[in-house]
């Protein structure tokens, strides 16, 4: 495998060792494989981790077969793909509600993974999950297009630099914009389910903005600080307000949960390009 990547015209002058571990956020075994077998080219020359390098410069990382290891996905429908943003290391689609983000073994198919594996196959390249949407929730998601940035970018999501919005409807009428901060935890007899548990439970911090109201429900808008499961469903609810469709956490019908992941902005780390992308229609 080979990465190549020009940096911008506009790019300080730093050494290619900054660059990898400072602003890339290259994990220390990558960086170590990559010192150790010199395999760092810079405008098509070998090039020591001390070298400088400075905007405009094409940076070439190669990757012995053996480095990472993939497992195979069971090819999917490429037509399904509704693509909101792509270039040569990452991808961003729009998930369809109803549909899981990726198999739970080998030779399960049927999910956003297998249909996007269909889809990059001709291009010679394979998805990786960097983050992951329920399956009864639409929206932006971002995958990676290699295994080489696939850690950047969770570090990215670690770190709370992928800004992601959400749409949702919830029952009754909430009056104010407000943050939850409520602990959840996992629900001891239901494994699917997460509970709000003060105690013994992780942070979880959801930050909530009206809409409109409506005559029976409220449209939000839902910003997370923290990524645990569940978490806009069961801060909601833990209010009294769950999500209109929610099949876990409250039990009215409706056609779907109405849970829609609106927007994903992220800055590119290789690029340093700004990327803002709106999973269109949204759910009003």
């Amino acid at each position: 495998m080979e990465i190549t990547i020009t940096l911008p015209a506009d790019h300080s002058v730093i050494t290619i060792q900054e660059l990898l571990e400072r602003e890339w956020l290259v994990p220390r075994k990558v960086r170590h494989f990559l010192r150790t077998r010199k395999n760092v080219w810079v405008n098509a020359q070998l090039a020591p981790f001390h070298s400088e390098i400075r905007g405009g410069d094409t940076i070439t990382l190669h990757f012995e077969k053996d480095d990472y290891s993939h497992q195979e996905i069971i090819l999917g429908n490429a037509k399904k793909i509704q693509v909101l943003y792509e270039d040569e290391q990452l991808v961003i689609v729009n998930k369809p509600a109803g549909l899981k983000t990726h198999p739970n073994d080998v030779k399960e198919t049927g999910t956003l993974l297998n249909d996007l594996a269909a889809y990059l196959a001709p291009k010679k390249q394979k998805p990786y999950v960097v983050h992951r949407l329920d399956q009864e929730t639409s929206g932006a998601i971002l995958f990676a297009k290699n295994p080489f940035i696939l850690p950047i970018l969770s570090q990215l999501v670690e770190q709370k630099k992928i800004y992601r919005r959400y749409q949702a409807v919830v029952w009754g009428k909430l009056t104010k914009d407000l943050t939850i901060t409520k602990k959840m935890g996992r629900d001891r007899h239901n494994r699917r389910k997460q509970v709000i548990d003060e105690r013994n439970g992780k942070t979880a911090v959801t930050h909530v903005t009206i809409a409109k109201n409506l005559p029976t429900q409220t449209q939000i808008y839902c910003v997370l600080s923290t990524g645990r499961t569940h978490q806009i469903r069961v801060h909601l609810e833990s209010l009294g307000h769950p999500i209109v469709g929610d099949p876990l956490y409250q039990s009215r019908p409706a056609k779907r949960m109405m849970l829609h992941a609106i927007e994903l902005h992220l800055t590119h780390p290789f690029t340093q390009e700004r990327i803002l992308v709106r999973a269109a229609p949204g759910l009003w």
